[in-house]
Formats: structure tokens, C-alpha cells, sequence
């Protein structure tokens, strides 16, 4: 497939600048694969597709406070400063962003908050945006991390163009958020409320967790028409043994396996034997997914609705059929669903 098969065109307005005032009352479109009915519901309605021993697999990754705003010694210049990961805790070294970046050079210190409570200093460039930092800061580990969260504002998409709200900091996380590590939301978790898992739990259905910490390359362009030659960026998971368990009973008794997010389904497509069963597995993956593409674990998805030409969006069309899915997409365009973070769910049957 190519690039340019993923073009449509997306109204601005149908970005979503803000999350539905309650997570589970998000607009819900239910395609069906085998018949190519498309119905419209809202997110609460999922009880009604899924039945006692079926399984969800959700990602459990908690997005941190990545964004932070500092001034450069001497010129007082406002840099912005994206952290993407801890290299080492001791160290106190992060992997980073700054922009603007032509005007970062090693050996350059930045300070952060009203007093310049935090200071770092640039100890290396590691690409033309990226840079390794070391923050300078006297105290505990705790004390460092409870400073970087108080002064780091939550991370939201540059193309969601309102100021960063106080709710953005609880909206902007799932329910199942556990293990920090993400700079990214998994955002089709975001549509589930405690009150909507409890309903599902009482029904017989089963929640298992992976961790797969989302980085920025689910916002990074395809810059290439032909998709074998796209590379993606690495990102860390975890599958542990009673997910691989809880997955592999069901699949055996033919029940419902649904990955919730393109996060969940990555992990799982990341770590599955020649049989099709799910493995345990700590580390990094890279995978791409786009169609055609055979899927070895779940047999449902939950999705948000992607930008046009977006690996996320290729990843979709891997699972519910390259025509299916462009044929959801202008109905949803049609129909005014919002897209995007913040946006309306799918769920692929």
C-alpha cells in the first residue's frame, strides 16, 4: 500500500479540542467485518458487543508531566523542553526535545520555575532536535521527580491548539494508568469510566494489562509513498505472564479477545509464537502494522479515529480492511464524529 492511499479530507472543525464531558458518553461507531454494517452509538453501548469470558487488553502506561518551559542562561531566551525518557536515573540524564533548537548548543544551561529551582545543562546532541540534558538538582530522587512534575505541564498534541487546562492532567490519562513512562496518551482507553469497566466486569468480562510507553512517533509523518520503507520509532512494553495466560485461556475457548488501542494491539502483534499464541516479553518494539496484514491475537478493537495518512490510521485499516475502514472514516467525517486525542471511538467487530 502507499502513503496516498490514506488521503481524506479531515474538516478542522472535527479535530477535538476537548474531551467529552463524560469519558463513557464519547460517540461510538461499531463496524461489523463480516457483514460491513456501520452502526452509530454512544461508548456506554460496548456492553452490549461483548459477553461473559471475553477479554479486554488495555495499556496501563501513565502519561507524565513531559512539557516544560525554561529560559537559557544569559539571554533569558524561552526554550521549550519536551523529555522523552529517562536515560539514567543516577545521573539525572533525560533524552529531550528543545525548540527552538538552533539556538541550544552543548554546555548551555537552562533553568526552570519561578526561582530556577531546577537548572540543567546540555551534555550532548543527539539529533537535530534532540538533546541529552542533565538536571542539576540538590536532593533525593523523590524530591527531583515531585519537582519536575510540579513545574512539567501535560502533554498534549500541538495540533489540539487551546492552552493546557488543570483537567487536562486527569482527561489526559486512562483509568487503567499504573506504570509512568508515556508522553503520549493510549486514547482509546481514555473512553472507559470506573463505573463502565465495573458494568463490563459484572457481565464476565476480563481486563488484562500490557505497558507499551507511547512516544512521539505516533505523531511523527510518513515521509515515504512506499509504507515497506517506513521506519518506526522504538518504543518499551511489557506483557507479563498472567496477561499472556488470561489471553492465550481465551483464545483457546474461542472467546472475544479485544485490543483496546493501537498501543495494546502493537504489544500484542510484538510478541506472539508461530501457533498464534501470546508470549511474555520485556523490551522495545518497533513494529508497523498497515494492510494487509494478518492479526494473531485479538479478534476485536477498540480505535479513535486518526488523522489522515497517520501510521495509527494504517495500523486500523490493517485490522478492519483497507475499503471498510476508508468507508467508516467519510461516514464519520459525514456525521460530524470528532477526531483525533480527544475524539469519538470505533470499535471493529
Amino acid at each position: 500500500m502507499k502513503l496516498s492511499d490514506f488521503k481524506f479530507n479531515l474538516p478542522a472543525e472535527l479535530i477535538a479540542e476537548r474531551p467529552a464531558h463524560s469519558r463513557d458518553e464519547s460517540r461510538l461507531m461499531v463496524i461489523h467485518r463480516d457483514t460491513g454494517e456501520i452502526e452509530h452509538k454512544m461508548f456506554k453501548d460496548v456492553l452490549d458487543y461483548f459477553e461473559d469470558g471475553d477479554v479486554m487488553v488495555v495499556n496501563n502506561t501513565k502519561v507524565f508531566p513531559a512539557r516544560l518551559y525554561g529560559t537559557k542562561e544569559k539571554t533569558g531566551a524561552k526554550i521549550e523542553v519536551f523529555l522523552l525518557r529517562e536515560l539514567n536515573r543516577e545521573a539525572r540524564l533525560w533524552d529531550v526535545l528543545v525548540d527552538p533548537a538552533r539556538k541550544i548548543r552543548i554546555g548551555n544551561k537552562l533553568y526552570f520555575g519561578e526561582d530556577d529551582n531546577l537548572v540543567a545543562e546540555v551534555i550532548d546532541n543527539t539529533t537535530s532536535r534532540g538533546r541529552t540534558l542533565r538536571f542539576l538538582f540538590d536532593g533525593t530522587y523523590d524530591e527531583f521527580k515531585k519537582t519536575m512534575e510540579s513545574l512539567g505541564e501535560t502533554p498534549l498534541p500541538k495540533l489540539i491548539k487551546r492552552p493546557v487546562e488543570p483537567e487536562d492532567r486527569d482527561r489526559y490519562q486512562t483509568v487503567f494508568a499504573k506504570r509512568e513512562g508515556a508522553v503520549a496518551a493510549p486514547t482509546a482507553g481514555m473512553h472507559f469510566s470506573r463505573e463502565l469497566v465495573k458494568r463490563l466486569e459484572i457481565k464476565g468480562i476480563t481486563f488484562t494489562e500490557v505497558t507499551l510507553h507511547a512516544g512521539l512517533g505516533n505523531f511523527r509523518s510518513v515521509d515515504v509513498e512506499d509504507l515497506s520503507k517506513h521506519k518506526m520509532d522504538s518504543e518499551e512494553f511489557l506483557i507479563e505472564e498472567k496477561t499472556a495466560k488470561v489471553v492465550n485461556q481465551a483464545k483457546e475457548k474461542r472467546k472475544n479477545i479485544c485490543a483496546v488501542g493501537t498501543t495494546t494491539m502493537r504489544a500484542l502483534e510484538s510478541s506472539v509464537s508461530i501457533s498464534g499464541h501470546l508470549k511474555p516479553y520485556e523490551g522495545w518494539t518497533n513494529k508497523f502494522i498497515y494492510p494487509p496484514y494478518d492479526f494473531s491475537v485479538a479478534s476485536s478493537m477498540i480505535s479513535n479515529f486518526h488523522l489522515p495518512q497517520s501510521t495509527l490510521m494504517m495500523m486500523v485499516a490493517g485490522f478492519a480492511g483497507f475499503d471498510l475502514l476508508m468507508k467508516a472514516y467519510k461516514t464519520a467525517a459525514k456525521e460530524k464524529y470528532k477526531f483525533f486525542t480527544y475524539g469519538d471511538a470505533m470499535l471493529i467487530l
